[in-house]
């Protein structure tokens, strides 16, 4: 298994990271002591990589990921991520990327994390309001302070990279990206190589419908978050199966799960791509994990290419209610 480094600078990672979110009940109701034990078989495996988010339960996240890696921190990388507003009326609704908000928000993150230092922290998404080009000079100050080592940026657009990237070096970018979501093809991917930095595809498994877990409304519990998103209406998933069918197929013929060949086209996309699969269970992470041993040949992937074609999926990958423009895990 090969390492990837993150960015021009930073550490050689694992080529997989684990998303967190679902841990604080984005998708259900959840259980803590299992969650932790995921953590743990997630270091102890190679994961590097834990992704959370301060928003993320209102600050609970955070703290999940500090129990969890209180005695084993040096193992962990943690990235965490600022900018949502996390008492907004609504989740995911309000922004903020002043300086003040940066390094208030950096300040409680560090305490609910229990450690000195966040090891890649992202702007959640751009704040409309401020210049990117304050919100870039504000994190660049808290990695001169030793208070963050590397930072990021999430969902944002070319020209905000360029410019955050000319006040203080960027390392990565997040954005969804899979099979069912190709958007990030083409300009964006193309300036994130151009700018040397890693892409870290977050809901990398269409969270969870190319597991093939989700294939009907009736997989979706009351309180799943995904039921806001109009690829989980009882219709688009109806009419998604056939695709998730064809590759449950080829990874049959693979002699792997339709999970790990989705992780490992991901993988085969660059070699500064970093996909943060989540998983709340301990056999998600080890069968996650194996994605990474995937060879996929060209004809693998024009046969993927063939049964998934770009912009198949139906269904917008964007929610509909009280969770913002999007919602990531």
């Amino acid at each position: 298994m090969t390492m990837r480094r993150l960015g021009k600078k930073g550490p050689e990672v694992m080529p997989l990271g684990l998303g967190c979110w679902a841990m604080v009940g984005a998708y259900g109701e959840v259980n803590e002591a299992q969650s932790i034990a995921t953590i743990h078989r997630a270091l102890e495996i190679g994961y590097t990589m834990l992704d959370t988010a301060d928003v993320y339960g209102i600050g609970e996240n955070e703290k999940l990921i500090q129990r969890a890696t209180k005695d084993r921190r040096d193992k962990a990388f943690i990235a965490t991520k600022v900018g949502a507003v996390l008492d907004a009326p609504k989740f995911f609704t309000e922004f903020d990327g002043s300086a003040a908000y940066i390094r208030k928000a950096c300040e409680a993150s560090l305490k609910r994390l229990g450690t000195d230092h966040i090891d890649l922290y992202h702007l959640h998404r751009t704040d409309p309001e401020t210049p990117i080009e304050e919100t870039a000079g504000a994190m660049g100050e808290l990695v001169k302070e030793g208070k963050v080592r590397f930072i990021g940026l999430s969902e944002a657009t070319p020209d905000e990279m360029r410019r955050a990237h000319g006040v203080h070096p960027l390392t990565s970018l997040q954005t969804e990206y899979s099979l069912f979501s190709r958007e990030p093809e083409g300009e964006l991917l193309d300036t994130v190589a151009e700018l040397g930095l890693t892409f870290i595809p977050f809901a990398p498994l269409g969270r969870g419908v190319l597991t093939g877990r989700v294939k009907s409304a009736d997989d979706l519990g009351p309180d799943d978050r995904r039921t806001a998103f109009p690829r989980f209406s009882a219709d688009n998933l109806e009419r998604n199966r056939p695709l998730v069918e064809a590759l449950e197929a080829l990874a049959s013929d693979k002699g792997c799960t339709a999970a790990q060949l989705a992780l490992a086209w991901l993988l085969h996309q660059g070699d500064n791509i970093i996909p943060i699969p989540g998983a709340e269970k301990v056999e998600y992470v080890e069968l996650n994990m194996a994605a990474a041993d995937t060879a996929l040949d060209a004809s693998d992937l024009q046969r993927l290419s063939d049964a998934v074609p770009v912009g198949a999926a139906a269904g917008s990958r964007s929610p509909v209610g009280g969770l913002g423009p999007t919602d990531d895990a």
